[in-house]
């Protein structure tokens, strides 16, 4: 490539990146094919990516000689959203392993995000730190972005709280417990001795239950009272009690730095098998047969622009990726995402009602009641009777299902629910993923307009060049007019 055109490129880039926002995110940089070649996180979108670009930055010191190669790959950068800096390191790490960037040296392997876990199913529930949490019988909170800080973290609590650490089976009905002798966790009064029945079953869940209460607090009464008690050491020169309480606040602090179990899922460690999945989600749904081809719906918009919906298909519980479809919506104005559940599921599931093509055994809607009745609302206006229709509703994950009239809860853990969460996160992100490429198109086609950019090279006259490289010709392209979309995300349709 010769100066100028690496100027060229450059430059390009650096207006690009004046318009990224001044907030955490993730960012994505890719090739001229459009392959990822490397994937950060940033406190400041803007900032973190000008830096690679900029004149005086000296890539090859300061960040060695892949980044400084890399940098001159780079033909576009992508980036997504993250509400805080801790959310983008948790969405950057689950990008890195899915996508395996060949410049990114860490993140790539299996190594998880850490849990603090309250083992609920125990007579005397224990608190750990693990990266390998039960599949039942427990209350997760994170995954925490530092190791280190939640242990610390657990150290302070178990000041506090006074719950145990060990691995003991602690039963209520071993009348032995009153013969054994607590660790010494008990006589520094950081354990109650559940173990030598120091304590009742009753009191010693009172404990655990304000454990729980705290997690779920925003903690700011605990943090203004022990930051009273250390300004209080530290006016009376006791300096050491004033930085033992600071190394506790700093600790009870950084149990904000978390996600949560259902949003930042890790499937390495919540593995479901399949099979039993399907199986579980036959008993729910009291089908004859376990079902074998799920499709999950989701929309995405921002304030009602370029709104899409996307369709994943699971076969045998995996992602069959030839059956996904994505919807650029054409009827809906405004923000009215019950609408275009109505005009995707019309779209999609027009030819099944016309006899065509087969229904899937479980159609799933990312949302709640409402998202559920609008899907059926468009199969009424298909005059069709529709298959399996249910929907999952965030946050609580809360299971709605046609002609039922209350929704079902079901364990964190159990296999259905889990099965159900990968379908929805997969629709979730494709949709996400086809709405950005549209926004991205939208600015490009302003900038040009503007005067900003220049236009794309067009193909030659009659050719038109695939993805992969192959030449299409002119008759080849009109019968495709004919076709409902062109090939989207591994092997899927895009419905505009």
């Amino acid at each position: 490539m010769c100066v100028g055109s690496d100027d060229e490129r450059i430059q390009r880039l650096r207006d690009h990146i004046a318009r990224f926002p001044k907030t955490p995110g993730v960012y994505l940089m890719k090739d001229r094919t459009g392959k990822v070649l490397y994937i950060g996180k940033a406190k400041d979108l803007r900032s973190r990516v000008s830096s690679y670009f900029q004149e005086s930055a000296d890539l090859l010191n300061t960040r060695g000689p892949e980044i400084a190669r890399m940098v001159g790959l780079v033909d576009d950068i992508d980036f997504l959203d993250a509400d805080t800096e801790v959310d983008a390191l948790l969405h950057e790490a689950r990008l890195i392993k899915d996508i395996q960037p060949p410049f990114n040296a860490q993140l790539r392997d299996d190594k998880t995000f850490p849990y603090l876990e309250i083992t609920t199913g125990d007579d005397f529930p224990a608190v750990y730190v693990t990266r390998q949490p039960r599949l039942k019988g427990s209350k997760l909170y994170g995954p925490f972005a530092s190791a280190f800080s939640i242990r610390a973290a657990l150290n302070a609590l178990q000041k506090v709280f006074r719950f145990r650490t060990c691995e003991l089976d602690i039963r209520t009905d071993d009348e032995s417990r009153r013969f054994f002798r607590p660790c010494l966790l008990y006589s520094i009064h950081r354990c109650t001795g559940p173990c030598g029945d120091r304590i009742s079953r009753e009191d010693y869940r009172l404990d655990i239950d304000r454990l729980k209460r705290f997690m779920a607090s925003k903690r700011s009464v605990v943090l203004r009272q022990m930051q009273k008690e250390m300004d209080d050491a530290a006016k009376e020169l006791r300096f050491e009690d004033a930085a033992a309480l600071r190394d506790r606040i700093r600790a009870i602090q950084s149990l904000s730095l978390s996600g949560t179990p259902d949003e930042n899922v890790q499937p390495e460690v919540f593995f479901v098998d399949p099979t039993q999945g399907l199986e579980k989600l036959g008993e729910l749904l009291d089908l004859d047969h376990p079902p074998r081809t799920i499709e999950g719906i989701d929309i995405a918009n921002l304030q009602g622009g370029e709104s899409v919906g996307s369709l994943v298909c699971f076969v045998d519980g995996k992602p069959f990726k030839s059956g996904y479809r994505r919807f650029r919506i054409q009827n809906v104005q405004g923000q009215d995402d019950y609408a275009m559940i109505r005009e995707v599921v019309t779209r999609r599931y027009r030819h099944a009602a016309a006899g065509d093509e087969l229904y899937p055994d479980v159609i799933l809607i990312d949302g709640g009641l409402g998202q559920l009745h609008a899907a059926l609302e468009g199969f009424a206006a298909m005059d069709v009777r529709p298959p399996m229709v249910i929907s999952l509703a965030k946050r609580e994950e809360e299971i709605y299902i046609q002609a039922r009239s209350a929704p079902v809860r079901l364990a964190r853990n159990h296999e259905a629910l889990r099965l159900l969460q990968q379908v929805r996160d997969e629709a979730h992100r494709f949709a996400q993923h086809y709405h950005h490429i549209l926004r991205r198109k939208k600015t490009f086609e302003e900038e040009v307009a503007e005067g900003r950019r220049p236009p794309r090279k067009k193909p030659a006259a009659g050719k038109k060049k695939t993805g992969k490289g192959q030449i299409r010709t002119a008759a080849e392209l009109e019968r495709e007019k004919h076709s409902e979309g062109e090939s989207g995300e591994s092997g899927g349709q895009s419905l505009d």
